[in-house]
């Protein structure tokens, strides 16, 4: 066993502690943390997806607050701090896009893997 000069015994449960309280404090928010997200396809072939930058600038207009889009696969994926910004920009979304595009939520719109040639907006 390795042994420290000048570090007390007693303090080896503390020192311990503090290691796993730390890395709990480092860990436990990144896995209770869950985004928000809404995703963006086309119903139809032959479609083309709406501008992330425009879907940007208009739901910003409407006050909805976007963390940030991403383009996966042959969808739009859309990032949002809760729940609230999330059903604000599903209706704004209803009414800003023609009816060839379908807008989910919830954990299914976010299961794509993500293109990594495509650019990301936020």
């Amino acid at each position: 066993m390795i042994r420290f000069r000048g570090f007390p015994r007693r303090f080896v449960p503390w020192a311990l502690g503090a290691v796993l309280a730390l890395l709990a404090v480092i860990f436990v928010p990144s896995m209770l943390q869950h985004d928000t997200v809404v995703q963006i396809r086309v119903a139809h072939n032959g479609t083309n997806l709406p501008d992330g930058f425009y879907l940007y600038q208009q739901l910003s207009a409407q006050g909805v607050r976007i963390k940030s889009i991403t383009p996966a696969g042959d969808a739009l994926v859309i990032h949002f701090e809760n729940e609230e910004q999330s059903l604000a920009a599903q209706k704004v979304l209803k009414r800003l896009l023609p009816q060839g595009f379908v807008v989910a939520s919830g954990p299914q719109a976010s299961q794509q893997v993500p293109d990594s040639n495509r650019p990301t907006y936020s």
